[in-house]
């Protein structure tokens, strides 16, 4: 039976690891980073693992696999590189994951890759105004790791790594590549350059990527152990090469995504390996390039699937061989509910040498499952499809016909090398700033997105700007930024693209500056007719004009960078004595328990007091005089004490408020639900030290 990690076992993995940390010599040993530059969050380690297992039991946790971000959708539970390679006659298998129940733990079988003590991770990026904006970045965010499977025991401790004792001498320096733009936020590339550090010649080399793929949304999946995880399916796109899973009866509904690894390359000797340059590669007498994919199930050999490898020999083996998907028996099988574990594996290298290197690169995508019936349909997978032939194209970058070669009319930017890892440009997101007041938002940008140069036609390509919106009532539903509709959209006139309605309804006579603010904004634009207390997304975008001789169409920047979540509400208020008009309130008023906006939890329900002042406290009782909840309020609160808005408004830092609203999750200053009834308040001005009461009644 599969148990997964929940909190004892989280619990016995944080212990131990601390335990080895405060022995004063693993404090920089293991180390885990999340990429989260775009639409998706995924975990990466310097010990060769990505994902975080803890997500299972702890939605709270850094994300795993999450897309889209702040969604809960999570779409793996761990994964890791894995190296095979035939040495005096003999398969050897190194892995830095496998089918455990605990994902990673120090000095577990399977997990055979660690980083010597100093190495941590490394972060560069392409985005000058980043602080970690380096010449040497690839992406708008790159993890820079090193880890090796030469160690036995695990550093820093004394504790062994169990069954490995024949390891490869692989040295791994790991580059992780992710971006924000909005055609691109959906995958992370991974780049393994793998060099052997033995006195030993590897033989018919293979190397793969294991993953444990499982879509389930966290914040509302209440199962637990193996029940978690044999609800999903999987398939093989062999055009694309690459693997994915779905979520088949878990928490339909809140998941509708898929989660995939993908094969992109190996460069080996300057040769790209990989079967679209099958003919050239053996026609210089190397082994046909091969992709396998491989499926089976957690721990437990299958007549369908084959048997679970155990050891070396069936490791290298799965590494080294494909599944059927030719077998429509096979195939249909896969898209039933179950608990499997996958590998994406690519070779034959014929041999790497002592201190010879070679490139292994895969990408980590996901994407939309849209509707179909079947639930995986081809037209299901049409946005997957599109997902990973960006991530393809990304990779290959100038290298278009595949061929490995840096061809006459190839080189983009003239630089006289092949590069990959090439995107097209959409204009520099404009700087934002929103400010919330009741039932209306003002949204004011910068004109820097007009003055960016396209990196490949080296061109100022810019077009306009464009405003999104969701809708009053899906405070459920908007927990990222692909729910939103364009509400606005100003271009450049005398074109064929866009509007042609130019920027004078936007553009402001003199730019704005706000205090504590170097930005100097020159547009703005005001939306009236919200509703206080509900959440509205709003994005703020520039597109491009495309680029007709590369077949590109318009650009749009990111959507991650300026999604808000805006709530809409009454700005701070001064009491005074001699004022009596401004009165604190509470709405709703009744509140019914299970209202519309509530989330599927007692500890995601949430109640608004509004008219505050800038600074207060808020003290609630009950009828009988009792305190029930205490809450400190100031003019800069983003909700950061009620779970609710954790769970459904994403990231604290992107949330907008008036100012002199505050939201209580119903809940006692012990945790405890409250019971229904009538309910008073008081609310003490901090800065006039004049109090005001109210009250309100909880029905059921």
């Amino acid at each position: 039976m599969r148990i997964k990690l929940f909190v004892c076992s989280y619990s016995l993995l944080v212990i131990q690891l601390f335990a080895i940390v405060v022995s004063g010599k693993a404090q920089s040993s293991f180390e885990r980073k999340t990429v989260n530059i775009g639409n998706t969050g995924m975990s990466v380690s310097n010990f060769g693992t990505i994902g975080n297992p803890v997500i299972v039991s702890n939605p709270d946790a850094e994300p795993s696999l999450e897309y889209p971000i702040n969604s809960g959708v999570e779409h793996l539970f761990e994964g890791g590189l894995w190296i095979g390679a035939m040495v005096n006659g003999q398969p050897h298998v190194s892995t830095a994951s496998v089918d455990a129940a605990s994902g990673y733990t120090t000095g577990a079988a399977g997990f055979e890759f660690s980083t010597n003590q100093g190495n941590v991770i490394g972060e560069r990026s392409t985005l000058t105004y980043s602080d970690h904006y380096s010449p040497q970045a690839i992406s708008h965010q790159d993890f820079v790791m090193d880890f090796t499977d030469s160690n036995t025991i695990v550093p820093g401790t004394s504790i062994p790594i169990t069954d490995h004792t024949s390891p490869l001498g692989a040295q791994v320096h790991l580059e992780s590549y992710a971006w924000n733009y909005s055609y691109a936020d959906y995958f992370v590339i991974l780049n393994y350059t793998i060099t052997n550090g033995s006195s030993q010649v590897w033989d018919s080399v293979y190397t793969g990527l294991w993953t444990d793929l499982v879509v389930r949304n966290v914040n509302v999946a209440t199962d637990n152990g193996s029940s978690f995880f044999n609800k999903g399916g999987v398939g093989y796109i062999d055009s694309l090469y690459a693997l994915y899973a779905y979520d088949v009866n878990g928490d339909i509904g809140y998941t509708n995504s898929y989660g995939a690894t993908q094969f992109l390359g190996i460069v080996w000797r300057n040769n790209f390996i990989h079967p679209a340059n099958d003919s050239s590669i053996v026609s210089l007498g190397f082994p046909s390039p091969k992709t396998n994919c491989n499926f089976w199930k957690y721990k437990t050999d299958d007549a369908l699937l084959g048997t679970f490898p155990a050891d070396d020999l069936l490791k290298y083996s799965r590494l080294s061989s494909s599944q059927d998907f030719t077998n429509s028996t096979f195939v249909n099988a896969l898209s039933t509910a179950n608990n499997r574990t996958d590998l994406i594996s690519a070779g034959t290298l014929k041999e790497v040498l002592p201190g010879e290197s070679y490139q292994f690169t895969v990408a980590v995508v996901c994407a939309k499952q849209l509707q179909a019936n079947p639930m995986d349909a081809p037209e299901a997978r049409v946005e997957l499809n599109q997902h990973l032939g960006w991530a393809k194209r990304t990779y290959l970058g100038e290298d278009v016909n595949e061929n490995g070669i840096l061809d006459s009319s190839e080189d983009l930017n003239v630089n006289g090398k092949l590069d990959r890892f090439i995107l097209p440009s959409p204009p520099a997101d404009p700087i934002v700033k929103l400010i919330a007041s009741e039932n209306a938002v003002d949204i004011y940008w910068t004109n820097g997105s007009e003055h960016s140069i396209d990196p490949i036609s080296h061109e100022k390509d810019f077009e306009g700007y464009r405003i999104y919106r969701s809708n009053a009532g899906e405070d459920l539903s908007v927990q990222t930024s692909d729910k939103v509709h364009r509400i606005a959209q100003w271009d450049k006139p005398g074109n064929n693209i866009g509007y042609n309605n130019g920027f004078d309804q936007v553009a402001l006579t003199v730019p704005v500056h706000f205090d504590g603010d170097s930005a100097a904004y020159y547009y703005h634009y005001r939306v009236e007719g919200l509703l206080s207390g509900w959440q509205y997304v709003f994005v703020i975008t520039s597109f491009d004009k495309g680029n007709e001789e590369l077949n590109l169409g318009s650009l749009e920047s990111s959507f991650t960078s300026n999604t808000y979540r805006v709530f809409c509400g009454t700005e701070g208020k001064i009491f005074d004595s001699k004022k009596d008009s401004i009165q604190p309130g509470v709405f709703p008023n009744p509140y019914h328990i299970k209202a519309a906006w509530d989330g599927s939890t007692t500890q995601t329900r949430r109640l608004c007091f509004y008219n505050l002042p800038a600074r207060c406290i808020i003290t609630i009782y009950t009828s009988g005089g009792d305190v029930v909840s205490i809450l400190n309020h100031d003019e800069n609160y983003t909700g950061e004490d009620t779970q609710w808005f954790s769970n459904y408004a994403g990231d604290e830092k992107q949330r907008i408020f008036s100012g002199g609203e505050h939201y209580w999750d119903l809940l006692s200053e012990s945790k405890q639900t409250i019971t229904q009834g009538i309910y008073l308040f008081s609310v003490k001005d901090l800065k006039t030290g004049i109090v005001k009461t109210g009250t309100f009644v909880i029905e059921r």
